[in-house]
């Protein structure tokens, strides 16, 4: 069933364990950091564990996509598999649910809880254009080299009257900390660390996890200006919604929610006003493309 929406067989390297192995010609460093860090058994359990499975994000995700019962459901970057590992048991069953990835240690995780595994580079996705009704992106563009390309290539991939839905990237506005809020940002890595935070156990995983995550750095972020430029000339409604993983539908309804005392203290050093949306931690997108 997946092969039919390849539009050229050479872009397929092979088949490995059920897993479809796709050329990646420029194995950039954050690549290469990505599949080292969600493919290390160890860690990529910790991830698995500690992100995107909590209450709040499965209510504002379910409301967002209501249904994927019977729909062609694209997931890019996948990683271990935490969306559908959290939304399974509220959104129904996909007819088709395709995991992409560049860590094979991750797709095979996500392959035991019902993906599709693909292993590629979600900048250059190997795909035809228009066939899936659902495309997620969840803490994926901060993780790629060209987060525009990346987002125009999961856009591409939606149907008419489908929906491309991001969340977890981290919004610029909130992260231009400077002076004694940059330190005190700075300052929680080692107590991440200390604490044995998920994500954090040891230096090794956090050098490797931070590595991979090369546009969540301060200064660094998605803008909305990046996703009306992007996604409006192909045709797509956006929706923007910026919160602070602090409460669940309601973001829907412009409740941002507040961020932990540590962030918003380090913005009001750096100048920030943390009641502002400007502020919020993520910035959630939901786009639907016309028909």
């Amino acid at each position: 069933m997946l092969n039919e929406y390849f539009p050229l067989e050479n872009n397929i390297d092979r088949w490995d364990e059920g897993i479809l192995i796709c050329k990646i010609p420029n194995l950039t460093p954050a690549i290469q950091a990505n599949s080292h860090y969600f493919g290390h058994p160890e860690w990529a359990k910790n991830y698995f564990t500690a992100c995107h499975r909590d209450e709040k994000f499965i209510a504002l995700w379910q409301a967002v996509i209501g249904s994927w019962h019977g729909k062609i459901v694209v997931d890019i970057g996948c990683g271990p598999g935490n969306v559908y590992a959290s939304l399974k048991e509220s959104c129904g069953e996909p007819k088709l649910l395709i995991g992409v990835d560049v860590s094979y240690g991750a797709l095979k995780m996500s392959q035991q809880l019902g993906y599709t595994p693909v292993l590629a580079d979600a900048q250059n996705l190997p795909f035809i254009s228009g066939f899936a009704d659902i495309v997620m992106a969840n803490a994926c563009l901060h993780h790629c080299d060209d987060m525009a390309k990346t987002l125009g290539e999961a856009a591409r991939l939606v149907c008419p009257g489908g929906f491309l839905i991001t969340d977890h990237d981290p919004q610029r506005t909130a992260y231009q900390l400077r002076g004694l809020g940059g330190l005190l940002w700075n300052a929680r890595l080692p107590i991440y660390r200390k604490i044995k935070r998920g994500g954090h156990s040891t230096n090794e995983e956090q050098f490797w996890g931070l590595r991979s995550e090369i546009h969540h750095n301060l200064g660094d972020g998605v803008t909305p200006e990046l996703y009306h430029q992007i996604l409006e000339p192909l045709g797509f409604t956006v929706k923007l919604y910026p919160h602070n993983h602090t409460v669940g539908a309601q973001v829907l309804q412009g409740n941002y929610g507040r961020s932990s005392w540590k962030c918003r203290l380090a913005q009001i050093l750096s100048g920030i006003n943390p009641e502002l949306p400007e502020a919020a931690l993520s910035l959630m997108c939901a786009a639907t493309r016309k028909t």
